[in-house]
């Protein structure tokens, strides 16, 4: 008898302690889940300039390989090219560069979200032996409104950009059933690179409220920015379930921003949303440095996503000393001549170009390397270099 009370209590005491394990490991899964859907707040001015304090001058490039013709052949796997991709990548930190901007795409995530993310880690392994470390674009309002996956099309001769495409397209951005779709691949992407140090930063939405009126006009959604508004907004607030550890932001590029009153309100959007501040400038110097003085009252560091249009008055020689002298990140549109043919200048859309131009819009390298101006490399490296 005394034997069988003395089971009864161990069994009961065994239990008792199974019991609380099982509690504490609850506890600890929900604790867990709610660290991961408890969004992070917009960073504070002073998070921001913290983090800003703690890298290197930000100069780079808007790059795709030259032998892609937009995001999707970028990344997708018949079309992933890791050799052109290092080599071109060997260029760029040659000449002193350390973030390249690299745009992704909704449809390589619905197409093989595994396969997707496995091709970014080997692009980013890629970047990081070239000590870059690349901001990434979820979202792009330009150029082809109807993205499609596959063999992508060849380029069309002389004409800028000819085979670029948006994310999301016309049919997804008027589809709100398709919107759980981009929030998984926001929420996919994101929470999969959050913590990881080769990634420098989250461009979630490119030129926002861009029609493309030259090209793509006449057939672009009506009414497309009462669609992206809403939409950009909800994927910063996914992105930031993830916690990312790397700054979010959407750039600002057209339009008057003289003070907080005159932005239109999906620029309003874009600097409330935003971590750091980002901005497109193609202008000459003096409205490169007027532009950064303008954005100067927010008080947050700022990186120039897009600059650099030599047929358009944008040279390194006039925006990249201003933009060191502010301490304002600098990423020019374009590093090597290729399948995008952003040599050639927007007005191509409209233009007959039969051989290249004399003056290069975009770009710095040759597809063999070789400077397409020796004296831009060379100022590159100067202003680059470390002390």
């Amino acid at each position: 008898m005394k034997y069988l009370r003395k089971t009864v209590w161990a069994l009961l005491i065994g239990l008792s302690f199974q019991n609380c394990a099982k509690k504490a490991e609850d506890k600890k899964e929900e604790t867990s889940t709610e660290e991961k859907t408890a969004a992070r707040e917009i960073w504070t001015k002073e998070q921001a300039k913290d983090w800003y304090g703690k890298q290197e001058w930000i100069v780079g490039a808007d790059f795709l390989p030259s032998t892609a013709i937009n995001q999707l052949e970028m990344f997708q796997e018949a079309s992933f090219d890791t050799a052109t991709i290092n080599k071109e990548l060997g260029w760029a930190e040659g000449i002193g560069m350390n973030t390249m901007r690299v745009y992704l795409h909704d449809l390589l995530w619905q197409q093989d979200s595994t396969g997707f993310l496995k091709r970014l880690d080997t692009f980013l392994s890629i970047a990081d032996k070239h000590k870059i470390r690349p901001v990434l674009v979820l979202f792009d309002s330009c150029w082809d409104p109807f993205p499609k996956l596959g063999t992508q099309r060849a380029p069309k001769p002389g004409v800028h950009n000819s085979g670029w495409v948006q994310s999301p397209g016309f049919n997804a951005l008027k589809d709100s059933t398709q919107y759980p779709r981009l929030e998984r691949y926001v929420k996919g992407v994101v929470g999969k690179f959050a913590d990881d140090d080769r990634v420098l930063a989250w461009d979630i939405w490119n030129e926002p409220d861009n029609t493309n009126n030259s090209s793509y006009g006449k057939v672009e959604l009506p009414n497309k920015v009462d669609y992206v508004l809403p939409l950009m907004k909800k994927a910063f607030a996914w992105a930031r379930t993830e916690n990312p550890e790397q700054p979010l932001t959407a750039g600002i590029w057209a339009g008057d921003w003289t003070s907080y009153e005159t932005l239109k309100p999906i620029e309003k959007a874009s600097i409330d949303e935003s971590d750091v501040i980002s901005f497109h400038n193609y202008d000459s110097a003096q409205e490169f440095e007027k532009r950064i003085k303008q954005l100067q009252q927010y008080d947050r560091p700022m990186i120039c996503t897009e600059y650099m249009s030599r047929g358009n008055g944008s040279f390194f020689e006039g925006s990249l000393p201003i933009a060191k002298k502010y301490n304002v990140g600098a990423i020019n549109w374009g590093l090597v001549d290729g399948k995008s043919q952003t040599i050639y200048p927007w007005d191509s859309w409209k233009k007959t170009y039969t051989s290249e131009p004399p003056l290069w819009f975009h770009d710095i390298f040759r597809k063999d390397g070789t400077p397409y101006k020796q004296a831009e490399v060379d100022l590159i490296k100067k202003l680059t270099a470390r002390k």
